[in-house]
């Protein structure tokens, strides 16, 4: 190897010193100290260089291969001793530190509850919270009115904004309706960024809507008077007198709940009651009930949720669960119907009609008296027997008995609503 190496050495500087204004590339064949692998074969075009610049070794070529004997330089390092080799590389960039992964839950905006109103006999009072968009910002006190009137009044400590107006005023529009009489209201919000000359803004607009609605054909104070006495043109029929009732109740039913509206999943809680007036102790019992998306019955679609004389079978049909509770007070019965709207129905209002019956609180439930729920564990009763709603999966007695009892004046048709459903973060405020 030595002799060889040698041997090409001597040509090649015998050829150099003949000839030093340029020189023939060749392939030079450099042997590899590693194995036998076959070393690779490159090919130059010959160039031009100026003879006073000295010849030095090319640099590696990438990817671990060695670089080629270009310039006969093992030969010149044999006659000149070794030459030291180019170790200058071109600097690397700093490398930019990976970002750690953050846990990061992109915040969702909870819709503000910023404003309440309260309806009046014949006027309307309304709160405003400064911090009307629920940002902690408290927004300025000219930017809101109702209907055009400016605010009558402020509470600083709260930071909210009082309106009042009479129900024909701050430009309230009045709707009627077969049963009630509408007046509307139109709370608006003004971003007040434009009186500052910059071309941002940082709130937007809304208009919020406050309906009053006052029944046409019952007691319109919100507080009415139940008599503890009976009137004088009732004495004859004092002992048929029974007033029923049915209405949405609050999570706790403490309270006749204030709202009518619900998102789908929430639960409606309704009451019914008697009340039983120089009468005996009743049980009141609701014997059916029907969802129609209008006040009318027998309007489709229509749905029957409570049927066979006092089964729930919403739970049996859609696996909801819905249910009666247990029952507390024998006047009262209350059950959760989980809200629902009717398909092809854009309004999502829902109109619930039931039937209400009672029977001395004296006597023991039966087939045709109960309030029976669908469980995990079957038919459960809203009072102490549970064998009386085991034909809520057929049929429950015959009518003979009801007919009879409902001839007696001890059933009474009830309603409740508009219900409006929505989806639960859409429709407007």
């Amino acid at each position: 190897m030595g002799l060889r190496q040698g041997g090409f050495g001597l040509v090649f500087m015998l050829a150099f010193s003949l000839c030093e204004a340029q020189w023939q590339g060749r392939s030079v064949h450099n042997q590899y100290p590693f194995g036998d692998m076959n070393p690779a074969i490159f090919f130059f075009a010959p160039h031009r260089f100026p003879a006073q610049f000295p010849v030095q070794t090319l640099a590696k070529a990438g990817f671990g291969k060695p670089s080629q004997d270009l310039m006969g330089v093992q030969s010149k390092e044999l006659l000149q001793g070794p030459v030291a080799k180019l170790t200058w590389s071109f600097p690397s960039l700093p490398e930019e530190p990976q970002q750690p992964d953050i846990p990061f839950e992109l915040p969702h905006p909870i819709p503000p509850n910023s404003v309440a109103a309260q309806c009046g006999e014949n006027s309307v009072y309304v709160e405003v919270k400064e911090d009307f968009f629920g940002t902690g910002k408290p927004l300025m006190f000219s930017a809101f009115t109702l209907g055009g009137c400016a605010a009558t009044g402020e509470d600083t400590s709260a930071q909210v904004l009082i309106f009042e107006s009479e129900l024909h005023g701050c430009s309230s529009t009045s709707t009627v309706t077969e049963d009630e009489l509408v007046y509307t209201f139109n709370l608006i919000y003004t971003p007040q960024e434009a009186s500052y000359g910059v071309p941002i803004v940082r709130s937007s607009g809304a208009v919020v809507g406050i309906e009053c609605h006052y029944p046409r054909v019952h007691n319109v104070s919100s507080n009415a008077l139940l008599p503890t006495w009976v009137p004088y043109a009732a004495i004859i029929v004092a002992e048929e007198l029974l007033v029923f009732s049915l209405k949405l109740m609050t999570d706790d039913w403490r309270f006749e709940r204030p709202s009518n509206q619900y998102f789908l999943g929430d639960f409606i809680n309704i009451e019914a009651l008697v009340w039983p007036y120089n009468h005996v102790p009743l049980r009141v019992f609701v014997d059916s009930c029907v969802a129609t998306s209008i006040p009318d019955t027998s309007a489709v679609p229509r749905y029957s949720f409570i049927e066979n004389n006092g089964c729930l079978v919403d739970a049996k049909l859609t696996g909801s669960s819905s249910r009666f509770m247990p029952r507390t007070q024998i006047d009262k019965l209350q059950f959760q119907l989980e809200a629902f709207r009717f398909q092809q129905e854009t309004s999502g209002f829902v109109y619930i009609t039931c039937v209400l019956k009672v029977a001395a609180a004296s006597n023991p439930t039966n087939v045709e008296q109960k309030a029976c729920s669908l469980s995990a564990n079957g038919w459960v009763a809203a009072d102490e027997d549970d064998q009386v709603c085991g034909c809520c999966d057929s049929t429950c007695g015959t009518r003979s008995g009801s007919d009879q009892l409902l001839k007696d004046r001890r059933w009474e048709m009830a309603s409740v609503g508009p219900i409006r459903v929505k989806d639960y973060g859409f429709g407007p405020v």
